[in-house]
């Protein structure tokens, strides 16, 4: 059995927003360029509200001038794309993240084809798809990037190693297969039409869980010394019946934590590993989109 080392997100993510304010505050000094950054959030989901409200302080805590625009859950998709055109023009906004999901009827695939790749810093239009695909300099998806990251830190170099990734969403496991690719890695995408996951991810020096199946991903699973990357939050019953019975929860990720530590030699815990990350990320994105638009060094 080996002694898994504990990737610690939150430290890393701290490091990284650092790094983004002093490069912000460079940028400020030397060229009068606030990077900025628009987030929407349309209906009164929770968990978004949550969502934005951390981006909003978090990008002001690094000083970029934030701004947030909540709509109604009844906003229409004429006015939902009216604005998204108008952030588009607006030179003082070099980043827009429209949250996700929206609610029905809206159409959020229509309303991000009108968004400007350039300032898609969730990395969610097809263009920056595309670019990503094809090895092309691109606005990254926040959470993938951050996986990358965490795996690089942990690892260094990650040529030639076998990369399983577990998932093939949009948001996470295509890109972030994209992203170990074109870091010179050999990478299987496995899915629900999988034949034989336990077998394929055994294989796996670098696996990365993102199913959204609470701790699907069990111990005999893993490759004794892989590096583990857990990005799923769920949430679930508490095991003590009377915690349950009050309706609490806890979360979980797609990995049995206790029994993949030990068997794998790096791994992320759920709270606390890609979910820190990704706000950190979402920063880095905006930075870099300021950089690319307005063009200073």
């Amino acid at each position: 059995m080996v002694d898994s080392i504990i990737i610690d997100g939150k430290a890393r993510a701290e490091a990284l927003r650092a790094s983004v304010a002093a490069e912000v505050a460079r940028l400020r000094a030397e060229h009068g360029l606030q990077p900025g950054l628009a987030v929407i959030l349309v209906g009164d989901d929770p968990a978004s509200q949550i969502y934005v409200r951390s981006k909003g302080e978090q990008s002001l805590a690094v000083g970029m001038h934030s701004v947030v625009h909540r709509l109604a859950a009844d906003t229409t998709q004429a006015d939902l794309t009216a604005l998204i055109e108008r952030l588009n023009r607006d030179p003082a906004i070099h980043g827009i993240l429209l949250q996700l999901p929206l609610p029905a009827p809206l159409d959020a695939g229509a309303v991000l084809a009108r968004l400007d790749p350039d300032k898609d810093v969730d990395g969610l239009t097809v263009v920056n798809a595309g670019r990503l695909a094809s090895g092309l300099p691109a606005l990254t998806p926040c959470t993938p990037l951050g996986c990358l990251i965490l795996l690089r830190e942990a690892l260094g170099d990650l040529a030639g190693r076998e990369a399983v990734v577990l998932g093939r969403s949009v948001l996470v496991g295509r890109p972030v297969a994209a992203l170990l690719l074109a870091d010179n890695c050999t990478v299987t995408i496995a899915h629900s039409k999988s034949r034989d996951l336990p077998a394929i991810c055994r294989r796996a020096d670098i696996l990365v869980a993102a199913v959204g199946r609470p701790e699907m991903v069990r111990g005999d699973w893993i490759k004794p010394g892989a590096a583990v990357i857990d990005v799923g939050i769920n949430r679930v019953p508490f095991r003590d019946p009377a915690q349950a019975a009050l309706g609490r929860t806890r979360v979980v990720g797609d990995v049995a934590f206790k029994e993949v530590r030990g068997v794998a030699g790096w791994l992320t815990p759920v709270p606390g590993g890609v979910g820190p990350m990704t706000v950190a990320c979402l920063l880095q994105n905006t930075l870099t989109a300021a950089k690319r638009l307005a063009g200073p060094a």
